[in-house]
């Protein structure tokens, strides 16, 4: 039966309790399908010193690899949600696996500068599908006691991405060259669209609605209006652009004097995202204690003690900060994305929907303070970097202080 539609025997069927088969196949799934989608949205940053060289750009304009796919990542993702609310979650979580593993083999492909960048603006919009639609599937499949673990561990598996589409593709361009590092990651990510093919269950919860352009319109409004929705859009854009900025500078910093450290040397530093794996995964279980209220604020004092260590010149000290800017950044990330789709269905807002906006703030952070990053770096060096990044945490926290003073929502019922 297709996805979007929710029969009466479906619609009898509980939620997916932790414990259960159900629930680890959910959970296997979706953390491939993280894996799968961060692994091809970041598999040029390690390799920006090597695309200056191979297609002699500057800095700045290399970093557009990466800006531009988290630009059009971005719009996509307003398309998506609502796309999901009428066809369902998991045709389209499929889709896009699918289809960005194609780009991704064909960017390894791609023959001048001209062709990689429309290669991976077209990979920003083939990404879409899945960061669109997964914390409302898992907030309709699970049971609300598995929500904020689940949505860490899912968080968790962007995470590890993340950190092979940086660790898998340096040492392979070392070796081979910066398309051969392309060549793997694209085949990385078709391995984890295999597994999530043969493990994700259908949409058992998931109720059709209509996506006629008013009724989109008329979500949108209502995703804008809570005050609560607006502050995580903020706190999302601001706590990814500051991790994007240092992540795509840092590379440029390690290779110059006094560390002279080659492209796959360099790919070691993103090993701390294997931290950041750990840390939205823990952060989740600790916040389905105390509360996500009481979690976040820590998150945001360790990230920005960590952008603070990076101005030391010893590089040991370098990685110790970028680890902790790495802990606490999934920490905010793997809360305040969960926190969004909870809030949007306590306010009657369209759950898809919600979480297209947080994400289309989120990489509009990434595209356009990632790109600042890098120009922060060729005016001021690394001390430009970390005012960028200290300006960004500090606007993350003041969007703590107006969740904070914003009142919760109480179930129906409740």
């Amino acid at each position: 039966m297709p996805a979007a539609q929710l029969s009466p025997a479906d619609a009898g069927h509980a939620p997916y309790r932790p414990g259960t088969a159900g629930y680890r196949r959910v959970m296997v799934a979706v953390f491939a399908a993280g894996m799968a989608t961060f692994v091809l949205l970041y598999d040029v940053q390690a390799l920006l010193p090597e695309l200056v060289e191979a297609f002699d750009v500057s800095p700045t304009r290399a970093t557009l690899a990466m800006s531009l796919t988290t630009a059009t990542l971005a719009v996509a993702l307003l398309v998506a949600g609502p796309v999901s609310e009428a066809v369902g979650r998991t045709p389209l979580i499929h889709l896009a696996l699918w289809s960005a593993a194609v780009v991704g083999v064909l960017s390894a492909l791609a023959p001048s500068w001209e062709a990689l960048l429309g290669l991976r603006m077209l990979q920003g919009v083939t990404l879409a599908g899945l960061p669109a639609v997964a914390t409302a599937y898992l907030r309709e499949e699970l049971h609300p006691s598995a929500h904020g673990r689940a949505f860490g561990l899912y968080i968790s598996g962007t995470a590890l991405g993340g950190m092979a589409g940086r660790v898998v593709t340096a040492p392979v361009a070392d070796a081979a060259g910066w398309r051969w590092g392309l060549a793997a990651a694209a085949l990385a990510a078709l391995v984890c669209a295999v597994l999530v093919a043969w493990l994700l269950p259908a949409s058992r919860h998931f109720v059709r609605r209509p996506a006629d352009l008013r009724s989109v319109l008329g979500g949108a409004r209502a995703a804008v209006r809570d005050r609560a929705l607006v502050a995580l859009y903020v706190l999302g854009a601001c706590g990814i652009g500051t991790m994007v900025a240092v992540f795509n500078a840092l590379g440029f910093r390690l290779s110059s004097a006094p560390y002279g450290l080659s492209v796959g040397t360099i790919s070691l530093v993103y090993l701390v995202y294997a931290l950041g794996s750990v840390s939205s995964a823990a952060s989740g279980r600790i916040a389905d204690r105390i509360g996500r209220r009481a979690t976040i604020p820590a998150g945001c004092a360790l990230a920005l003690v960590g952008v603070w260590l990076t101005l030391a010149g010893a590089l040991p000290v370098v990685v110790v900060g970028m680890a902790a800017l790495t802990v606490g950044f999934f920490c905010i990330h793997g809360l305040a994305s969960g926190w969004v789709t909870a809030r949007a269905h306590l306010a009657g807002v369209r759950t898809g929907q919600a979480a297209a906006f947080y994400l289309f703030a989120y990489y509009v952070g990434a595209s356009v303070f990632g790109n600042l990053g890098s120009a922060a770096w060729s005016r001021a060096g690394w001390p430009g970097v970390v005012a960028l990044a200290s300006a960004l945490l500090l606007t993350v926290c003041a969007m703590v202080v107006v969740l904070r003073r914003t009142p919760a929502l109480v179930p129906p019922g409740g």
